[in-house]
């Protein structure tokens, strides 16, 4: 399997989705010409010619683009470049794409991507390092997918890609340049299907996007210590794989949740609130969270390294439900 890294391993599924259909095509705020901020789409509207468009600064407005595409039988890929300004396509994603089959019984599908990046650790300050998967997350009638590897980088935009129904692709900005193997040839990645990062016995780290790798160095840090912990990377936050939450927990008996997004009312409250429902017998201890403090993130980098959650605050969770 060759090495990629993660923003060459999302072009090569842009590269290759559209190859494979021409229903197929890019547009967003610089993914033609300049090939994206984080060159995800570098090279794409050379070699497909009038299908890799640069639009002008409207999310509103492209979101709503791309829902009327996905109608009229094309397979639109749309970019938001930031996803703080994911507010701005809410209209077009709550009342129109996540409905409209079900308002239309079905005659209408919704095939669009719309990717977008979040996340803190490189000073961006608060207006451009918001994860804020839980708000699209609550949504029904959308698939939300985060990959941490190449690998599901490639495979989950594969998937995500061919799916009748619209999907929220989320990347964080600290994986762009992270390298790992990527399968050759047509994968894909199971859309609802978790992977297990780290097999365990005394607590379960469930966790998403960057926040795995995080994970797993607690993990380590926690294997010294004589403590094992398995590690979970959800990939797909909606729909949720609910299976492998629940056999995890009943291997280890607690459970950590970790996201990079808000605590209150965030993802990490919505899937420990699932833990409970599901799960509350196969439990020896609350389930603990980690996640931002209700605050915007600091620009500073000293005050924003206090804000996003790390290994170490993980391992402490952990322990806590470990006592």
């Amino acid at each position: 399997m060759p090495t990629m890294r993660y923003a060459e391993a999302l072009n090569a599924a842009l590269r290759e989705e559209m190859a494979r259909d021409e229903a197929v095509f890019v547009f967003g705020e610089d993914v033609g010409t300049y090939g994206g901020v984080f060159k995800v789409t570098k090279g794409l509207m050379e070699e497909f010619e009038g299908r890799v468009l640069d639009t002008p600064i409207s999310e509103q407005a492209l979101t709503a683009m791309a829902v009327s595409a996905a109608m009229t039988g094309t397979r639109p890929v749309l970019e938001i470049m930031y996803a703080d300004f994911m507010p701005l396509t809410l209209d077009a994603l709550i009342n129109q794409a996540s409905v409209f089959s079900y308002v239309w019984e079905g005659q209408v599908e919704m095939p669009f991507v719309l990717r977008t990046q979040g996340g803190g650790g490189v000073g961006t300050g608060a207006q451009h390092a918001k994860s804020l998967d839980g708000l699209v997350a609550q949504v029904p009638g959308l698939k939300v997918v985060a990959p941490v590897t190449p690998a599901d980088a490639k495979g989950l935009l594969k998937a995500a890609i061919r799916d009748p129904g619209p999907v929220i692709f989320l990347e964080h900005k600290l994986l762009y340049n992270t390298r790992g193997d990527v399968p050759d040839g047509d994968e894909t990645t199971e859309i609802g299907r978790a992977r297990t990062v780290r097999e365990g016995t005394d607590v379960s780290i469930f966790a998403t996007s960057r926040m795995v790798l995080e994970a797993e160095k607690a993990a380590e840090a926690l294997a010294a210590e004589g403590v094992f912990a398995e590690v979970i990377d959800l990939r797909t936050l909606r729909p949720l794989d609910l299976g492998a939450v629940v056999g995890s927990i009943s291997r280890t008996h607690h459970a950590v949740v970790v996201n990079e997004g808000w605590g209150f009312c965030g993802y990490a409250a919505e899937l420990s609130a699932t833990v409970m429902d599901h799960a509350f017998d196969q439990l020896d201890a609350p389930v603990m969270r980690v996640a931002i403090p209700d605050m915007p993130i600091p620009y500073s980098e000293p005050l924003e390294t206090q804000v996003i959650p790390d290994a170490g605050r993980i391992a402490a969770a952990a322990r806590r439900a470990l006592a």
